[in-house]
Order: structure tokens, then C-alpha cells, then sequence
């Protein structure tokens, strides 16, 4: 059965985006139908990319990496590193790959005869990188006058730190979400490597591309988006900038407390690392948490009868809880509080989401089979469409799995063409150091 009409159909997207911000954002796109170009390079590793390992290694050496660095089924690179990336693989589904040479002139002028074919351009590297390449805005909309071009670098194309080298660690940090997001008797040297600017980043330019394509399907008219990776996160952390902004105060490290519910923490449950988030906001949740444990007598303690109480002394109330909750499987209290009203989730590991009853009744994971890493179960889709059904369609791609389709098939390439470009190196399918 033919699969129904996505929204982004029709639509054609190059991108040259890096690490994971960009290729977030290239992924949204081409989960709803857009046919996204990943062009990469023959010539050079980009790190965070396809994996951060650039050079051949041994299967004993890549089972003592972290899955940011190996990520490799079974923890085996075997031949083809470039393609079992577990990082590139979640991020590059249903889009294609072609590979050339952007620091040549030939490599500039095939771009470009690529971007006469193409809707949207997208990428994430430093400022005036593509500029410097010349194929920046200005260069390319002398080609096609109607292109829609996104630059995200992490500070933007302006400004005094529009030069400045960042990654999601830096972001987090200079967005303030690092003095956030810890614990109340730590300082941020301890927090976790959690780059939320990258998640926010990539949402952001799938958005304005598609304000971008609206634009132009009422006025004709292309244009250059600068987005600043910095900018994407900091509104995301409202409630301390507007303290600030109104109240001229800094907020403090909360840890898994909040400014003024209690109890709201992350407790620990029976069983090997086993916990449970609990939250109550209101007189009607502290009433259901009590049923639920069963009105045990230091609830009616004065010291807990008032939300505000609650809040002044949650050390003891805290105490309290974790006594009770040490007691119980973390999902058995998940499904009791919920069953009175009170907000609570339990925290899962990555067994615990694929096992997951409600995603698996959703059919969010999808099995995907590819080429060089076998068949594995992936996270789908965000979102369902009702008239529009979707899945994932397709694996990511090998290193210029798509080279022949692209250059014979988008920009018209002939045969005696394209045999030159192979032999010129512009064409392959793994890095010149693996040859």
C-alpha cells in the first residue's frame, strides 16, 4: 500500500550540519517527508559526526569506549566505522548521502549546481565557514534566487562572540542551565554532559524553516536565517531569567526540588537503582499521596497541613518519604499515585523504555534494518498525524550511499562525468585515511 502524502513532500534540503544540533534539525525535516542531501566529505572526519573516531580501530579497543564515541553494535567498528556509528545512525534516518570535495573549486561548482535543485540549505559550523567556501547566502541566491538558507552557528553570524568555537557543553553553561540543573550540595563541575542546547537548536531550525516555506509560498521570495544555538535555550529556562528580569534574583541549585511544591523529588524505591519522580502542587495531590500511603499518623504532623509548611520543612517530610518509598517497586507507585491524582513518573534506564508497555502499544520504536549494522529497533516518530501515517522509511546512509542518485539523477551528470569525479576522489565511500 502506497503510504499517504507527507507534509514536506516535494521539498529538497541539502545540509552540510555537523554533530547534532544541525543534524536534529535536518532529521525533523526529513521525518515529514522532505528529501534531505546530507553532503559530507571523503577528505576530512568531522568528530561528533559520524562517530568521533576518524582512523581504523581494533574491536578490543572499541569496546572500552562510551557509546558517544563507540556506539558501535555489538561494540564492533569492524571495516566501516563511518557507517555503525550509533550517534550518526539516530540522527541521519530517511535522508540520503553524497559526498564532495567543498574546499575545491570543482567541489564549489557541483554544490551549486546541487542548490539549483534544492529548496533549503541548512547548516551548523562556525561563521562564514560556507562564506569562506563560497557558497554563502549571497553566492547562493545568485544561482537560485528563491533558496531559503539556515546558518546555526552557536552564537550567531553577529555580534562580539560570532567567532567563537562552541559545542552543546559550552552552550549549556553560558545559557546558565548548568547552575540549574545540579544537585544543592554540589557545584557545577559535577553536573552531567546533558547538551540540551543541540535538542533545542535543531527544533528550532526545523521551525524556521518551515515559517521560511510558508514565506515563500506566499511572496516568492527566499531568504538567509541566522540563528544563534545560545538564543534557542535560554527561553527554555523562563522562570529563572524572568526572576531575575522582575526580582533582580539569582536562583539557586534546586537539585530535584521546586521553588514552592512539596514534596517534589526524585525518591529512591525498592530494588537496584530504582526511583520514582513525585511532585504535589496542591491540597487535593498532598490528600492523595496520604491515601495512597495509607494516612499514615506523622501526615496529620501541623508541619505538613499547608503547602507552605510543607515546603519549610520538606528536609523532614522528605525523610519521611523515602522511608516509605524504599518500600515499593517504583512502577507499583507509579500506577497507585496516578490512581489518586498525584503527578509521579518513574525514572527509567534504556531496558525500561524499550520494554515499555504504552510505547510499545503506541508502535513508537520501529525495527530498521541497514546495511552495515544489521537490524535494531530505533526510536520513532514524534507526533501522529492522523491523515498522514508515518514511520520511519529509511535507514541512515552509508558514507555516499546515494552518490549515483545525486549527481546522475539531481544534477545531471553523465557517466563519463561522474567515472572523472571518482577518479578525482571527489566521489567515495569512506574517508581517503581508510583507503
Amino acid at each position: 500500500m502506497a503510504r499517504a502524502k507527507l507534509p514536506l513532500d516535494g521539498i529538497r534540503v541539502l545540509d552540510t550540519c555537523v554533530v547534532w544540533a544541525g543534524p536534529y534539525a535536518a532529521q525533523l525535516l526529513s521525518d515529514w517527508g522532505a528529501e534531505v542531501i546530507h553532503v559530507e566529505s571523503i577528505q576530512r572526519h568531522v568528530d561528533m559526526t559520524r562517530g568521533m573516531v576518524g582512523f581504523k580501530i581494533t574491536k578490543d579497543f572499541a569496546a572500552t569506549l562510551g557509546p558517544l564515541i563507540g556506539g558501535f553494535p555489538n561494540r564492533d567498528p569492524k571495516d566501516t566505522p563511518q557507517n555503525r556509528s550509533g550517534m550518526f545512525n539516530s540522527y541521519h534516518r530517511n535522508r540520503l548521502s553524497c559526498t564532495m570535495d567543498l574546499n575545491s573549486p570543482k567541489g564549489v561548482e557541483i554544490f551549486k549546481r546541487l542548490i539549483e535543485k534544492s529548496d533549503i540549505f541548512i547548516e551548523n559550523n562556525l561563521t562564514d565557514t560556507m562564506k569562506k567556501h563560497g557558497i554563502g547566502y549571497e553566492a547562493l541566491k545568485e544561482i537560485k534566487p528563491d533558496i531559503i538558507m539556515i546558518s546555526m552557528p552557536g552564537f550567531g553570524n553577529t555580534g562580539p562572540f560570532a567567532y567563537y568555537r562552541a559545542l552543546g557543553a559550552h552552550l549549556e553553561n553560558y545559557s546558565g542551565h548548568s547552575m540549574l540543573r545540579g544537585y544543592r550540595d554540589t557545584d557545577p563541575s559535577v553536573t552531567t554532559t546533558t547538551y540540551h542546547c543541540d535538542a533545542s537548536a535543531g527544533a528550532t531550525l526545523a521551525f524556521t524553516a518551515i515559517m521560511a516555506l510558508h514565506h515563500r509560498n506566499r511572496t516568492g521570495k527566499g531568504q538567509w536565517i541566522d540563528i544563534g544555538q545560545i538564543e534557542t535555550i535560554i527561553p527554555q529556562l523562563g522562570q529563572a531569567v524572568m526572576d531575575y528580569s522582575m526580582n533582580s534574583r539569582v536562583q539557586e541549585t534546586l537539585g530535584n526540588r521546586h521553588t514552592s511544591a512539596a514534596p517534589h523529588e526524585c525518591y529512591q524505591c525498592k530494588g537496584d537503582d530504582r526511583w520514582l519522580n513525585i511532585s504535589v502542587f496542591t491540597d487535593e495531590q498532598w490528600q492523595g499521596l496520604c491515601r495512597a500511603m495509607g494516612n499514615p499518623e506523622w501526615t496529620k504532623d501541623k508541619q505538613f497541613a499547608a503547602a507552605l509548611s510543607r515546603h519549610q520543612n520538606q528536609d523532614e517530610l522528605n525523610k519521611h518519604m523515602r522511608e516509605w518509598t524504599i518500600q515499593h517497586d517504583h512502577y507499583e507507585l507509579f500506577h497507585l499515585l496516578q490512581k489518586e491524582g498525584v503527578p509521579s513518573g518513574p525514572v527509567m534506564d534504556d531496558d525500561d523504555c524499550y520494554s515499555d508497555l504504552h510505547l510499545i502499544e503506541r508502535g513508537y520504536f520501529n525495527w530498521i534494518t541497514h546495511r552495515d549494522t544489521g537490524t535494531f529497533l530505533h526510536p520513532g516518530i514524534a507526533g501522529k498525524m492522523s491523515k498522514m501515517p508515518n514511520n520511519i522509511r529509511r535507514a541512515a546512509p552509508c558514507m555516499g550511499e546515494h552518490n549515483e542518485y545525486v549527481y546522475k539523477e539531481v544534477i545531471g551528470a553523465s557517466d563519463e562525468e561522474y567515472d572523472e569525479l571518482v577518479r578525482e576522489q571527489h566521489i567515495g565511500d569512506t574517508w581517503l585515511a581508510f583507503a
